[in-house]
């Protein structure tokens, strides 16, 4: 009897695995985070320009959950920093307490939530990214993986400056609790470095415990399964 190749096996039925219960509870948790952050929120402008990825993103992750199903690991970290953007914009990012508490027990000058922010903002996406490529690209195993997987995350970073900048001209002293620069003429500079650090931190810690977690029934990467289908034979990038 032929082996079973994993990535052309008919992929499970997805409502019934018992893998998309912890996904189907970190969306409940975010959620209901999310309800209850704008209630008493510092700047319900702040708040909305902050959450709103959280109300993009989750309705998009649930709309493909079938289609294009995630690792656990990936949901984990993605509920996770859907948590940090909330309670940023819950109490803006210069003022979250516990910001508060590093910055006096280390003798720092300003909140650094926002600094924390800006590594996960590097820390999630380098795995979301480089799930995507393994999943959807024949770049598993090359060299150019992760090179490509920071220079995403550096894009995207750049980005999101580019909307705080946006911001800032459009809103003016309004837009300064979105902007938490906290008087810090190099903020923008530090946000992009610190979403580089993110993203190298995470391949270098995450990518062995990452492409376990590839592994499990349901994941196949839709590329080399369709090729499958259609009798082509899969090309990958030869490390």
């Amino acid at each position: 009897m032929a082996a079973t190749d994993p990535y052309t096996a008919p992929s499970p039925d997805l409502r019934l695995s018992p893998h998309r219960r912890l996904p189907a509870a970190l969306a409940v948790a975010v959620t209901a985070a999310l309800v209850v952050s704008r209630f008493g929120a510092a700047d319900p402008t702040t708040w909305l320009l902050e959450t709103v990825w959280v109300m993009v993103g989750l309705p998009l992750i649930i709309l493909l959950r079938v289609r294009f199903p995630l690792s656990g690991l990936l949901c984990g970290l993605l509920a996770a920093h859907a948590l940090v953007l909330i309670v940023g914009g819950h109490y803006t990012y210069a003022e979250v307490p516990v910001g508060d508490w590093v910055r006096d027990w280390l003798g720092w000058d300003r909140n650094p939530y926002d600094r924390f922010g800006h590594l996960m903002q590097g820390f999630v996406p380098a795995v979301l990214v480089r799930e995507l490529l393994v999943r959807t690209s024949p770049l598993r195993g090359s060299r150019w993986l992760p090179v490509l997987t920071v220079c995403a995350c550096l894009a995207f970073s750049a980005v999101f400056e580019m909307l705080e900048w946006l911001a800032a001209v459009t809103g003016g002293e309004a837009a300064d609790a979105f902007l938490g620069t906290q008087g810090d003429v190099w903020d923008t500079q530090w946000d992009m470095f610190c979403a580089l650090i993110g993203a190298t931190c995470a391949l270098l810690l995450l990518s062995r415990v990452h492409d376990r977690a590839l592994t499990r029934p349901g994941l196949e990467r839709p590329v080399r399964r369709q090729r499958a289908e259609e009798g082509t034979p899969a090309v990958r990038v030869s490390p």
